[in-house]
This record gives C-alpha cells, sequence and structure tokens, in this order.
C-alpha cells in the first residue's frame, strides 16, 4: 500500500536526483516532459522562493509521485505541476497530489486558487482536473520544423543589425527590453536579473546564440536559442552522463512594440534558425500560446507545424 502524499518545504539533492528520474521515467513513457524549466531550474537551484515539495513513497522508500507547488505569485495565484511513476499510475496518487496541492495552495491563497499544467494534455490527466473542479484555461502549442527544410534568408530592417549578447553588459538592457516586449505575459514579462543569470549559468547557454537586434544603440528585439540534449554531466543527471538526439529551439523571441509591423520578428526567427542549422542541428521547436493568433501564423508561414500540446488547468 502506497502511503499519503508527504509534504516537504526542501529536498535533499538526493531526492532532488530521484525526482528528475521519475520525471525522466514519465517523459519517455508519455512523449512529453512533465516538469516545466521553472520547476526544473527552482528544484537544481533553489532559490529565495519558497515552494512546497508533495512526494509520495511506495513502502520501500522508492519514489513513487511528485507534485511541486508554487505559492508565490500574487497576481495569479499558486501553481502546480505533478509527475507519477508510470508503474504506478492508476491507483489514486495523482488524485492524492492534487488534492494536497489544493490544500497547500489555499493556506497561501484565502480565495483558494489554483493553476495545474498538464504537458502533453493526456486525457487521464484532463479527466482528473475536471473532475476535481479544474476548467481549461490556457493552451500552450509546442511546435516543430525540420532545418533541412529552406530557411529563408532574414531581411533586416533598415538600421537594424545584429549582434550576440554580451553577458554583463546587456543584462539589464535586455530585462526592460523583454519587459516590454513581454508585458501582457503571464511569466515571460515579470523575469528578474537572478532569472536572467540562472539560465546564463546553465551549461547550454551560449551568447553567441542570443541573438540582439539593435537600432542607433538600443536594442529592439532579440532571439535567444537553445540547444537541447548535447551530452553533459549535471545535478539534473543525478551525476549521470546522459545524451539525448540533439534539437534546437526558439527559447524566447520579443520585439519591442515600438518595431511591431517592421517585419523584425520574421527576421530574428530566420536568422535564430539558421544560427541553429549552423551547428549541425536538424530540427528545431518552440512554444507558443494557441491565442497568439499572430505569432502561431508566423511561425506556420516558417514552416513550424504544431507536434503537441500543454494545457493549464485552474480552479478558483
Amino acid at each position: 500500500m502506497i502511503g499519503h502524499a508527504e509534504r516537504r518545504d526542501r529536498l535533499t539533492p538526493d531526492e532532488v536526483a530521484a525526482v528528475a528520474e521519475l520525471a525522466r521515467a514519465a517523459g519517455d513513457t508519455d512523449g512529453a516532459y512533465p516538469l516545466s524549466e521553472h520547476t526544473v531550474l527552482h528544484l537544481r537551484h533553489g532559490g529565495d522562493a519558497p515552494a512546497v515539495h508533495l512526494v509520495v513513497r511506495t513502502p520501500d522508500g522508492e519514489l513513487a509521485g511528485y507534485a511541486h507547488v508554487d505559492t508565490t505569485d500574487a497576481v495569479d495565484g499558486p501553481s502546480a505541476e505533478l509527475v507519477v511513476h508510470p508503474l504506478r499510475r492508476r491507483h489514486g496518487l495523482g488524485r492524492a497530489l492534487v488534492t494536497a496541492a489544493i490544500a497547500a495552495a489555499a493556506e497561501a491563497d484565502p480565495a483558494g486558487r489554483l493553476r495545474l499544467w498538464a504537458h502533453g494534455d493526456h486525457p487521464s490527466a484532463s479527466a482528473l482536473a475536471l473532475s476535481l473542479g479544474f476548467r481549461r484555461a490556457r493552451v500552450l502549442w509546442q511546435m516543430r520544423r525540420s532545418l533541412f527544410a529552406e530557411v529563408p534568408q532574414p531581411e533586416l530592417p533598415d538600421g537594424v543589425a545584429l549582434r550576440p549578447f554580451r553577458p554583463g553588459v546587456d543584462d539589464e538592457p535586455w530585462l526592460a527590453l523583454n519587459a516590454r516586449a513581454f508585458a501582457d505575459h503571464p511569466e515571460q514579462g515579470r523575469w528578474t536579473l537572478r532569472d536572467l543569470r540562472v539560465r546564463m549559468a546553465e551549461p547550454w547557454f551560449d551568447p553567441d546564440g542570443f541573438l540582439l537586434a539593435e537600432r542607433d544603440g538600443a536594442l529592439a528585439g532579440f532571439h535567444w536559442t537553445k540547444v537541447h540534449g548535447e551530452l553533459r554531466r549535471d545535478a539534473e543527471a543525478g551525476g549521470r552522463t546522459h545524451h539525448h538526439d540533439p534539437i534546437g529551439e526558439v527559447y524566447v523571441l520579443g520585439v519591442d512594440p515600438s518595431a511591431h509591423g517592421s517585419g523584425l520578428g520574421r527576421a530574428l526567427t530566420a536568422a535564430g534558425l539558421r544560427h541553429l542549422r549552423a551547428r549541425g542541428l536538424d530540427q528545431v521547436m518552440l512554444y507558443v500560446d494557441e491565442s497568439n493568433t499572430a505569432a502561431t501564423a508566423l511561425y506556420q508561414r516558417l514552416g513550424f507545424a504544431r507536434w503537441s500540446t500543454d494545457v493549464l488547468f485552474q480552479r478558483s
């Protein structure tokens, strides 16, 4: 008999490695990684922001399920993500974790709000969320395209030049541009200097793949690319070397509102795709809100197609 969800304020390094192993097993089975980058970075690096960790173990102590509850967002309310080992499903563990997450969120938010991400939009996750009073509130597409297909030549607006990001020099100007470009975005527009520098410390960070568009000495847009799947040894892998087929990502693409309609977004996208192809990659991915019809139309014109779907459920 597997016990109830145990609540923890912190995890040990061994427990973090066990969560990473659990998430990898679920991702390999489901075809979608169950934890967002935000949660993975919080697990690995911690920080000042508190989080609630919920764990479910087998009688012999093996990790069977995990949930991460972030209670720090006073505007949109707490959020949660969870994962259950593929061999431990259909025993009520997901329901136990979500119920415990609801209780933890209620302590921080008197309104009883909770946002719950379901990566991959699996029917069982949707059925569980709806049965517990959640509704579908946001849909995020993962889109992909081949880099073997033709990539258009970037056509920059007059007076605009591209250059790589300069760590320690461009940090604050980029944050200001990011805030303007994503003023209405629920997560991206609120990035802090720590959010940026945590990612700059990641093994995948490459300033040459962080392209900035500059005009008259001011930043007008950017395309930050990322490469997944390179051979590395890190804490996320529990200290073990691992490898997945590499894939590029349009990690963050932003344009200053004053440059909207100038074609800068398309040019930046093309420039980033050419950079990733020059690194020898054959495929690229990105995430975009289903409701962002302008962005999805741009990406479709550039050869991207929907690959998978993540859904945000909301309880109020």
